[in-house]
């Protein structure tokens, strides 16, 4: 009696979902909003139409899904140093630690190819736009603006308005190395001066805002 052909297994939803907002992401930067098509997200992603909007009620909601989506997955690498932040006994080592990684989760070639398409096209489809900004810069500010404050609560930091140092904080690490990937493409994988930026805007940043029982934690820390 012939065996019977054993059928592959069905794909679960979840990896259904990655495919499609994959291939949604990689059409979007590749094309813009205007050349992102369900047909060609099908086809790259290896499903129907009808599945795509089993996921997904239309093309905005999928590109906005597409773009929150690469936002969480950088932001999960910066899960560590972020944590580390908040919880710190070394505010300096762990502001290094941070500005480091927070260059790392930025400077990315995904991340500057969809801040260029979105800047490109803001004025023609703002509501991409607006999504990233909520989600990505706005978010990330806030939740700095958060820890900050919470260090400011233990008397590490000394600051009148946590969320504009949070924003200053920002910008010192980012401007010099995101200006340059923005504007030079070939320039996005070269790191070798990622971590005299992180460590330059934190003496910054610390001269600003840091208090002496910050620094009487960090020379604890190095003695231990």
């Amino acid at each position: 009696m012939p065996e019977t052909a054993k059928r592959p297994p069905r794909p679960q939803p979840d990896d259904v979902r990655r495919a499609i907002l994959d291939a949604t992401l990689q059409i979007y930067l590749e094309k813009g909003y205007a050349g992102t098509g369900t047909d060609e997200i099908a086809a790259r992603a290896s499903v129907s139409k009808q599945t795509i909007y089993r996921h997904f009620a239309d093309k905005d909601d999928l590109v906005r899904a597409a773009v929150l989506r690469l936002i969480a997955d950088a932001e999960a690498q910066g899960a560590e140093s972020f944590d580390a932040l908040e919880a710190s006994d070394d505010l300096e080592a762990d502001l290094r630690r941070f500005a480091r990684q927070h260059l790392v989760d930025v400077i990315q070639p995904d991340i500057m190819r969809l801040r260029r398409r979105i800047i490109a096209e803001v004025e023609r489809f703002p509501d991409v736009a607006k999504a990233w900004y909520e989600a990505a810069p706005q978010r990330a500010q806030e939740k700095l603006a958060a820890a900050f404050a919470r260090l400011q609560a233990r008397g590490l930091l000394r600051m009148a308005d946590p969320l504009l140092a949070a924003e200053q904080f920002n910008w010192l690490i980012l401007s010099g190395p995101m200006n340059r990937a923005m504007f030079d493409p070939g320039t996005v994988g070269d790191d070798s001066r990622h971590a005299a930026y992180a460590d330059a805007a934190v003496d910054v940043f610390l001269a600003a805002y840091g208090t002496a029982a910050a620094r009487s934690r960090r020379r604890g820390a190095a003695g231990d």
